[in-house]
């Protein structure tokens, strides 16, 4: 059986790019369980409620939602648990720093395999506020109008 090559998204937290300032963004392997796994090739899992916190200087994920594998038997995981993040200990360190200062948080942004291996990229972020919400989805509006004003005068000329 051939090994998976490539990188295969499985869920993608769209909000948390909406509802934080993203500053710095890390890779990180997960430890799951086998029914996990199963779950996610299903392509089953959200992003949305989930956070990123230490115990013991160790990163955890928490309220990351992987449904319940639908073949398990009694050895099926609980759908929130709090799953261990794999870094290296410097990056754990510089995570560890930036958000002891007020106002960050560590938000995952996508989830995905890579070259068969269950990854989570996460991000410390800083939460934005309502007007900076409202400027970021004008910008975007205006960027969109723009272009497509471009688009119609090179089709006509």
């Amino acid at each position: 059986m051939p090994k998976e090559s490539g990188r295969k998204v499985v869920a993608t937290n769209r909000k948390a790019r909406h509802n934080y300032e993203v500053l710095d963004t890390y890779e990180a392997g997960m430890v799951l369980m086998g029914t996990e796994v199963k779950s996610l090739r299903e392509g089953r899992a959200s992003l949305v409620d989930g956070f990123a916190t230490f115990y013991n200087d160790e990163l955890w994920l928490e309220a990351v939602y992987i449904p319940e594998y639908l073949n398990g038997s009694w050895t099926n995981h609980s759908a929130r648990r709090r799953r261990k993040l794999l870094l290296h200990r410097e990056q754990l360190d510089k995570i560890a720093q930036k958000t002891r200062e007020s106002g960050f948080t560590i938000v995952p942004l996508q989830l995905y395999f890579l070259d068969g291996r269950a990854k989570v990229e996460i991000a410390v972020a800083r939460g934005k506020r309502d007007y900076d919400k409202r400027q970021t989805l004008r910008e975007k509006q205006d960027n969109r109008e723009a272009l497509r004003e471009m688009r119609s005068k090179n089709r006509g000329a």
